[in-house]
Order: structure tokens, then C-alpha cells, then sequence
């Protein structure tokens, strides 16, 4: 559905997962945006971020917002695809399906940690490598590098856990080069499901709340992001759902 100008996949986590068993079976190479209020504002002034996400194989409906907005539309079967959800999720049906996984992100240690959480928690997990990248742009060096990484790991999907949009931007400039089938961009998962952050409670998460949660936790860096998208972005959408704003989806 559109909103904003921005494509939201209809789905819930079943439907999700099912659509990604379907993908990787057919190694159909693709990537997958987990996106939220804040993935949709950073695409109003930005329209190659805005096509990143359309073009994406599916752009999930991370936060309640995108949720309520779908069930308003007629989709009452909508729901939230959260990243960590959808993360954990993928991961028990790895075991069976024998899927193979790569870790792209984190620091100081982050996705070491997640591929030792993981892989207790489902015992015959493939977790192929991880690779933590710096804190800019790979140079050639580093690209090269990454990519024969890849290449000997042989992942089925490759999990980015960087901020949004540099993770976007990574996975629809690599999805060609690098050696996976599918990209999935979950950015703070990383840390949540390897335990360096807490996750709201399930009651704030449903609520819509989980903004505050986070908010609570590092008031400084997402103070600002929240205090301006989180307004903005209502005033935005009652303009779209008014008829006062028209929102094209471009690919």
C-alpha cells in the first residue's frame, strides 16, 4: 500500500516468512527493507532512498503506525513485521531448511555475540561468517575483501544491522555483487537479539509506544529524529488520507 509515496508490503510474520522461503528456494536474488515511520520521512526529501524502497522484494511494515494506516486501508490481516520478529523467526525455520547466514554490522563485537546467541538458542543454525564494517564507506580494499568473504561463506541471506538509511543504500548497492540470494536490513536487531540494547515491552510495542522506549534510552541521539518525524510525519499522512496531498510511488 502506499504511503507517502513509499510502497509497504501487506503482510504479517507468517506471510512474510513464507514469502522468503519462496525466494530463496527459487534463489531469486532481492532485498528486504524493515521500515517504519522513520524509513517513510527520511524518503520525503530523499527520492533515490524512496526508490530503494520501492524497488525492495518486500518493504515491511516495522512500525504500528504502517500497521494501523494497512488495516485502516481494508488489509485487516496486516501486522507488524518487526525486525527482531522477523530475525528470530527466519532463523528456527534456517534450522530445517538447512539455510545458510551471514552477519553484516554491529560493533565492538555485536554480530560475534549474535552469531554465539543464535546459534545456542537453534542448535544447527548456520551462521556461514559475520563481518563488522567501519563507521563509513568501504574502500576498494575493503569491498574486495568483503566480497571473496561472501563468496567463500556461501550464505543464502546476508543480515545488514546498520542505521536506516545506510543499510538500505548497502543492500541495493551490493545485491549484485555479492554472492547471496537475499539482503535483509534489520538495523538495531542486531543489538537487540545479541543483548547489548533491551527491547520494549511487548504492551509498549503494540501500543505504538516503542518510539518512547528507545527515546528513553538514548535521548540524544534519537531525541531529535523522534521530536521531528514522528510529528511531521502525522501532519503528512492526514494531508494523504485527506486527498490534500498527492503521493506518487515512483520505481
Amino acid at each position: 500500500m502506499n504511503i507517502l509515496g513509499v510502497g509497504v508490503s501487506v503482510l504479517n510474520l507468517t506471510t512474510a516468512l513464507t514469502a522468503i522461503a519462496r525466494v530463496v528456494t527459487e534463489r531469486r536474488k532481492g532485498y528486504v527493507c524493515v521500515t517504519g515511520v522513520h524509513g517513510v520521512t527520511e524518503a520525503q526529501d530523499d527520492p533515490e532512498f524512496r526508490r530503494i524502497l520501492n524497488r525492495a522484494f518486500l518493504n515491511t511494515p516495522d512500525g504500528m503506525p504502517m500497521v494501523w494506516l494497512g488495516r485502516l486501508a481494508g488489509h485487516r490481516s496486516m501486522g507488524r513485521v518487526y525486525g527482531p520478529d522477523l530475525m528470530t523467526l527466519v532463523m528456527r525455520e534456517s534450522v530445517a531448511r538447512g539455510w545458510r547466514h551471514f552477519f553484516y554490522g554491529g560493533a565492538n563485537g555485536t554480530a560475534e555475540r549474535l552469531r554465539a546467541v543464535l546459534t545456542e538458542k537453534f542448535p544447527g543454525l548456520q551462521v556461514a561468517g559475520t563481518c563488522e564494517p567501519p563507521f563509513r564507506p568501504l574502500n576498494d580494499a575493503e569491498q574486495a575483501a568483503l566480497t571473496a568473504q561472501v563468496a567463500a561463506a556461501k550464505p543464502d541471506m546476508i543480515w545488514v544491522g546498520l542505521s536506516t538509511p545506510k543499510q538500505e543504500r548497502f543492500m541495493a548497492e551490493n545485491l549484485a555483487r555479492l554472492d547471496t540470494t537475499l539482503m535483509l536490513g534489520v538495523g538495531a536487531a542486531f543489538d537487540m537479539l545479541a543483548g547489548t540494547k533491551s527491547q520494549a515491552p511487548r504492551w509498549m510495542q503494540r501500543s505504538g509506544l516503542e518510539w518512547f522506549y528507545r527515546l528513553c534510552q538514548e535521548p540524544r541521539r534519537l531525541g531529535p529524529r523522534y521530536l521531528k518525524n514522528n510529528p511531521l510525519f502525522a501532519l503528512r499522512v492526514l494531508g494523504q488520507l485527506s486527498g490534500l496531498r498527492k503521493c506518487e510511488m515512483e520505481k
